[in-house]
């Protein structure tokens, strides 16, 4: 039973539903990169983090293999993190503005992170099926997030995840969904919902996942 964030998170890690994913992630983690040579990799599924009474909940696609894969925490010790938690930190959601490691310190006040997808999949595209087979834990997640006010979607495929999540897909009319856009805005009956712009960090080109 999916009744507490420890018990979401255990089944998440535990979890061996996608053969697909489960071998990429575990032989990226053999082969690794060889920046991170030294490192042992996470090369389980991610589950999410964050303060469990959170107003503000960013969802993202999945892990990157050599990011959150690596470390076993979510946007960490990649491009996308350094953009995300300098983002957060401006504003007062996390206490530092990096996060490279699971035990770097890293703390979230009033934010809590996840994704539609928690194996880092091949080519960064998870299918629809095993997108459906990883909706329940961010289903759960929604169910115990009971102060939840904003959801910051990164990337479409996470943005129709959430909103599939959220029930929000199968309550509103095909029309009435609201489509992704980069720097779009929606308010429903309890949350607000938006994706942020496409942003550039260096040379990375981060479009939300």
């Amino acid at each position: 039973m999916l009744s507490s964030f420890t018990s979401v998170n255990r089944a998440i890690v535990a979890c061996t539903r996608c053969p697909r994913l489960r071998a990429y992630c575990e032989r990226v983690a053999r082969e690794k990169k060889r920046e991170f040579s030294d490192w042992e990799y996470w090369g389980k599924p991610v589950p999410g983090l964050g303060d469990p009474q959170a107003r503000l909940l960013v969802v993202g696609l999945a892990p990157a293999a050599h990011g959150a894969n690596r470390t076993g925490r979510m946007f960490t010790g990649d491009s996308s993190g350094n953009w995300l938690y300098q983002a957060l930190y401006r504003y007062g959601f996390a206490s530092q503005p990096t996060a490279v490691a699971r035990d770097d310190g890293l703390k979230l006040t009033d934010c809590y992170i996840s994704a539609v997808a928690r194996c880092a999949p091949p080519g960064n595209k998870p299918t629809l099926a095993e997108l459906e087979r990883c909706r329940p834990y961010l289903e759960a997640e929604l169910r115990l997030l009971q102060r939840l006010r904003v959801v910051v979607t990164l990337g479409r495929v996470a943005h129709d995840g959430w909103l599939k999540a959220a029930g929000w897909w199968t309550r509103l009319a095909p029309r009435e969904r609201p489509a992704f856009a980069h720097g779009g805005s929606r308010r429903c009956r309890t949350a607000r919902w938006f994706s942020p712009p496409t942003i550039r960090v260096g040379r990375t080109r981060i479009q939300g996942n």
